[in-house]
């Protein structure tokens, strides 16, 4: 089974906005048989207990490291560029957008003919 790294933008412009798009790009995911880790999810936790924003970031590179791949969506964000300059040093495919994914991993599975 593969995992797959959710990454985008989550403050900017709207952190409810920015995790219902990452959870709904995670749901595609799982739907396609892969396991998602959306980090975006954390906002939750940080609105229960407040904590530094390094801590989310060493947390999430943490997660990136048992990761097969890593899907960026659209939009400015710090957070995501750092996990992205990550995967790419750990040479950890990553797509742009989840049409990228579903477009690599259908020609995967292409049978040639």
């Amino acid at each position: 089974m593969k995992y797959i790294y959710i990454a985008g933008p989550l403050e900017k412009p709207d952190p409810a906005i920015n995790a219902r798009n990452a959870v709904q790009v995670a749901n595609e995911v799982l739907n396609m048989g892969y396991i998602p880790f959306c980090p975006h999810l954390s906002l939750f936790w940080q609105y229960l207990v407040d904590r530094p924003y390094q801590d989310w970031i060493n947390y999430d590179l943490e997660w990136l490291k048992k990761c097969d791949a890593l899907i960026r969506i659209p939009g400015e964000s710090k957070g995501a560029d750092i996990e992205c300059e990550a995967a790419k040093k750990m040479g950890i495919p990553i797509y742009f957008g989840l049409d990228g994914f579903v477009t690599s991993v259908n020609l995967q599975h292409k049978t040639p003919r």
